[in-house]
C-alpha cells in the first residue's frame, strides 16, 4: 500500500450535507428564492458557486447579491457545523492509516483558519502530513489548490495520490495535477452525477481507500 491519499473535508471526511443545505437555503431566502432540497442540490451543485446559483435561478447573481448570499451561508452553516461529526468510519480510517505510517493529507476549499480549527476539535489534525484550506476569497474550483498542496508535500511522484472527494470538482483537481481521484456519494452529488467523471465511485469511505490503494498500486 503506497498511495498517498489527499482528503476533502466538506461532505467527505466531514458529514456536513444538511447543513449545508440547511444554510443554503437561509442564502436563498435573503434574495426570496424557494429552498432547494437534497436531490435537487446534488443534482445541480457545481463550482465555481455562483454558477451553481445560475443554473438554479437562471442567471449569475449580480455582485451586491452574491455578497449576500455567500456572507449569509457562511453565518449559518459555521454555526450549523457544531453539530456536525465525522463521516461513518471516518475516524478509524485516518488511524489505521497514520498508524501504519501511510501518507495522507487534507486539502479544501473551506477557509484555512476555520478548517483548521474544526479538524482540530475533531481530533485528527495528527492523521495528516499537511491540511490546507483556502487563503483567499476565490470562488474558483481546486486545481490550482491542489497542485500547490502537493508541491508543499514535495510529492513529485503525482501517479501514487489519489484525491478522495465527494465532487465533481475533485477528480478535475485530481486530473489538472496529475492524479488519480475516488469519488464518495455522501456529499455533493448524487451517484448518477459522480459516475460522469469516469472515476470510481464509492458508497462508504472505506471502499474509497480500498478503490485508492488498488488503483495507485
Amino acid at each position: 500500500m503506497n498511495a498517498h491519499l489527499v482528503w476533502d473535508w466538506n461532505g467527505t471526511l466531514f458529514h456536513d450535507i444538511d447543513a449545508v443545505i440547511e444554510a443554503t437555503n437561509a442564502s436563498f431566502a435573503e434574495l426570496g428564492l424557494p429552498p432547494i432540497t437534497l436531490d435537487r442540490y446534488r443534482e445541480l451543485y457545481c463550482v465555481p458557486v455562483p454558477r451553481f446559483y445560475e443554473r438554479l435561478i437562471g442567471r449569475l447573481p449580480t455582485g451586491a447579491e452574491w455578497e449576500v448570499m455567500d456572507a449569509t451561508f457562511h453565518r449559518h452553516y459555521w454555526t450549523l457545523a457544531e453539530r456536525c461529526g465525522l463521516a461513518e468510519g471516518a475516524a478509524e480510517l485516518l488511524a489505521a492509516r497514520s498508524s501504519a505510517g501511510l501518507g495522507q493529507s487534507l486539502c479544501s476549499l473551506a477557509p484555512h483558519d476555520q478548517l483548521v480549527g474544526i479538524v482540530g476539535v475533531h481530533g485528527i489534525t495528527r492523521h495528516f502530513q499537511r491540511v490546507d484550506g483556502r487563503v483567499d476569497s476565490s470562488t474558483e474550483g481546486k486545481a490550482h489548490q491542489m497542485a500547490r498542496h502537493l508541491d508543499a508535500l514535495g510529492i513529485a511522484d503525482r501517479s501514487r495520490v489519489v484525491v478522495i472527494g465527494d465532487a465533481l470538482d475533485d477528480a478535475a483537481a485530481a486530473t489538472h495535477v496529475g492524479a488519480h481521484a475516488v469519488l464518495y456519494t455522501g456529499g455533493s452529488h448524487s451517484r448518477a452525477v459522480l459516475a460522469a467523471a469516469g472515476v470510481p465511485v464509492a458508497e462508504t469511505l472505506a471502499e474509497a481507500v480500498e478503490q485508492a490503494e488498488r488503483i495507485a498500486g
